[in-house]
């Protein structure tokens, strides 16, 4: 595919950008060309990559004539220390295109060079260098006065990045580093760090016996009994909020020939991204996206007005050839399952499908505690369609958050080539922010696939598509929730809901039929039958995060009642076994956040429970 002077030159400013678009950016990357400087300091022989601000922090690719230690990341951070106690100033200074390589190719810096010679030679480009203590580097800035304007600074790690995200070019090392208004904002940052650390959910997952990775298949996790539990439990909520929206559940072949992704344009943009194979004499793709399939569905009879809106939910399986570099536990996987919603509407509905989005939206993420936001991305530059079809277009989805009441945010540009779009982002317990569902106007998909519908007046129109998956996918959800929460699922979620702890041998029959009776409403539950003390089984159900723990003895029997202990600590005794499973049940059916997590109050066992415990031991 041909590169136009305008991409080369779209190019070229983003390398060259600082990405400062705030005070703190700008921080962030005069933080970032003092860490240069002070790399050079250190390895002389360094040659320079990109080192923009970016969210958080900022960062700078380096070939280096070794490995990066983190003896070598200290000793980088004291040379910044020193650098910003000298409060040496940041000068900026000018040179024409060809003046520009000829000091980047005299100072042995090729990746500087490649990004110049990218810059068109007409119009005549003048390059802006930044000087402090002798070090220059290439840059469009802008810059803090000087080094001692820094704020309270951290280096974290460094990792492998290849020049430009292409595999076939050099492997650099980047390293990243973090800066801050004050050392209370650097604090809480690290300490988010910390505890994401902690709340990985490639951790946790193992820890709590959700999923695990294999290399004998890559990038695709193995669900486990109580992974498939949380996931079902995913998609039954997802499934009812989209029944209730009027959705049909459809699904879809996985393996699907080359001629429609033709069609949908899929395999001239996205064919690298795709697993292909000779399929029966066929060239065939593993399909990355649901869309094309939905529109054969729509296709298999001619449609009228009367049959709009047709609302489909498609669950199936997709697979898409991500790079190994951009892998990342359930964020980034290669076989994944979409909440899929594709609407095929008339113009005159738009509106109203729209509010439904918005409205489903809201609802199916409400019983994770995630309070959605909105940013209206409206028309590039590059577009396809004339200024009245993108005002008409905006102005759709404009009217649906208006009135659903929703505040939103305006993404300038940042809508696809060929419709405007919402994206929705939610914030977990880290204060993260995640982009999730796109609620996407398409107008060219029912063009390449000459779909139509017979008007009230007899002709043909063309209907419009809508587009939205409310988890995204089913995995990256699953990871999102996992931290958000710890593993310390709320119980209408938690993949054992229940565990039952007999204090002894003698009172195992009496646990299954608590068991049984939790099962016959719905809870999931499992017996902790282990000869092990009963401490010991609460502490381990603790671990596990199980909501709720039942402690059945002697007393509990005779009276058919249970003594229930929640993870945070709370707990009871000779609770009526019908009465906590019928309290039990309308929690789970309500979805309600809870039990909420708090600081335990008692250790495992009540007085009494030891008491049990003693005696049936002795």
């Amino acid at each position: 595919m041909a590169i136009d002077s305008d991409e080369v030159r779209s190019r070229a400013d983003e390398l060259l950008d600082a990405g400062a678009h705030d005070p703190l950016d700008t921080m962030r990357h005069s933080a970032a060309h003092v860490m240069a400087s002070s790399v050079m300091q250190l390895f002389p022989e360094a040659r320079l990559g990109i080192g923009p601000a970016i969210k958080d922090g900022f960062y700078y690719d380096f070939e280096l004539p070794r490995p990066l230690t983190p003896a070598d990341l200290e000793a980088i951070e004291a040379k910044m220390r020193e650098q910003v106690a000298a409060d040496v100033p940041f000068e900026r200074s000018e040179l024409s295109r060809d003046e520009a390589l000829a000091e980047l190719e005299h100072s042995g810096q090729p990746f500087k060079v490649e990004i110049v010679r990218e810059l068109p030679a007409d119009p005549p480009q003048v390059i802006s260098f930044y000087r402090h203590d002798g070090f220059v580097d290439l840059c469009r800035g802008p810059h803090v006065p000087s080094t001692g304007r820094l704020g309270p600074f951290k280096l974290l790690n460094s990792a492998a990045a290849y020049w430009r995200g292409d595999e076939t070019r050099p492997m650099l090392q980047r390293i990243y580093g973090t800066a801050w208004d004050t050392q209370a904002d650097l604090d809480r940052y690290l300490w988010r760090l910390e505890e994401a650390k902690k709340r990985d959910h490639r951790k946790l997952g193992r820890e709590l016996d959700l999923f695990t990775f294999h290399p004998e298949s890559p990038a695709a996790p193995f669900w486990h009994p109580r992974g498939m539990a949380l996931w079902r439990a995913l998609e039954a909520w997802s499934l009812e909020v989209r029944r209730d929206g009027g959705f049909a559940e459809v699904r879809t072949p996985s393996l699907v020939r080359r001629e429609l992704w033709q069609q949908s344009g899929h395999w001239d943009l996205y064919q690298d991204n795709m697993f292909v194979l000779d399929a029966d004499e066929h060239v065939a793709g593993l399909k990355p996206m649901n869309c094309p399939e939905e529109i054969l569905v729509y296709k298999t009879r001619a449609r009228s007005y009367r049959d709009l809106p047709m609302r489909f939910a498609d669950y199936s399986t997709l697979f898409r050839k991500e790079r190994t570099g951009a892998l990342a536990g359930l964020f980034r996987v290669r076989q994944l399952t979409q909440d899929d919603s594709h609407v095929f509407c008339r113009e005159d509905q738009v509106a109203d499908e729209l509010r439904l989005a918005l409205n489903l939206v809201q609802r199916q993420f409400a019983p994770f505690g995630f309070l959605p936001t909105f940013k209206l991305a409206t028309r590039p530059e590059k577009k396809l369609g004339s200024d009245e079809f993108w005002d008409m277009a905006e102005g759709r989805l404009r009217e649906a958050l208006d009135a659903e009441a929703l505040a939103y945010q305006l993404d300038p540009g940042g809508a696809a080539f060929y419709a405007p779009k919402v994206d929705v982002f939610i914030e977990d317990a880290l204060g993260r922010e995640w982009q999730m569902a796109t609620i996407q106007l398409d107008y060219q998909l029912p063009q390449r696939f000459d779909l139509e519908y017979r008007s009230g007046e007899g002709h043909f129109e063309r209907p419009v598509m809508i587009h939205y998956a409310i988890y995204g996918t089913f995995e990256r959800f699953t990871g999102i929730i996992v931290e958000h929460f710890a593993g310390a699922f709320p119980l209408w979620l938690a993949p054992v809901q229940v565990m039952v702890v007999p204090i002894a041998d003698r009172h195992l029959e009496y646990a299954s039929e608590v068991r049984e009776a939790l099962d016959a409403a719905g809870i999931r539950a499992e017996i902790d039958d282990r000869s092990e003390r009963m401490q010991a089984k609460l502490r381990d159900a603790q671990e596990q995060q199980i909501p709720v723990m039942l402690v059945v003895g002697d007393r509990d029997q005779e009276a058919r009642a249970v003594s229930p202990r929640l993870r945070t600590g709370a707990s009871s005794q000779g609770v009526p076994l019908e009465e906590f499973v019928q309290e039990l049940g309308r929690r789970v059916a309500s979805r309600e956040l809870w039990p909420r997590a708090e600081p335990a109050s008692e250790e495992a066992g009540s007085p009494s429970e030891q008491r049990e415990a003693s005696t049936a031991a002795s």
